[in-house]
């Protein structure tokens, strides 16, 4: 039972990923919530970023999908593991670009927690 809530909850981390990922050429305005400082939307170098932070996040989305459906929970959970050095990455960007706190804590440091307790549940299921 918990297994399937853990792998349930590792779905919907896969799926926000890839919407995420996509918004980013859709939407760019909406990368003011990842916590960068005066993000220039219209600035092209800008946009080159935030392509590749798109492409990122649609890409590891399909890798939780990847191993949810070949692999094991285990697996799944050894990969969210990993995977959940992501956010902890972004919350360290956005902090050396002086940006909020509340994004960097807030929005990709309990991103962190959640991928890695998510990780964790399916470990020990």
């Amino acid at each position: 039972m918990l297994s399937n809530i853990a792998t349930v909850l590792a779905g919907l981390i896969g799926a926000g990923s890839i919407f995420m990922g996509a918004s980013a050429f859709w939407a760019p305005q909406n990368a003011v919530g990842f916590g960068i400082p005066d993000t220039p939307t219209e600035d092209r170098s800008f946009h080159a970023w935030l392509s590749v932070k798109g492409v990122r996040d649609i890409a590891s989305g399909l890798f939780i999908f990847i191993v949810l459906i070949g692999g094991t929970p285990h697996l799944l959970g050894w990969f969210l593991l990993a995977a959940g050095l992501i956010p902890v990455g972004d919350a360290v960007i956005v902090l050396r670009s002086n940006g909020p706190k509340a994004a960097a804590y807030g929005i990709h440091g309990a991103t962190a927690v959640v991928m890695l307790a998510i990780g964790a549940l399916l470990l020990i299921a």
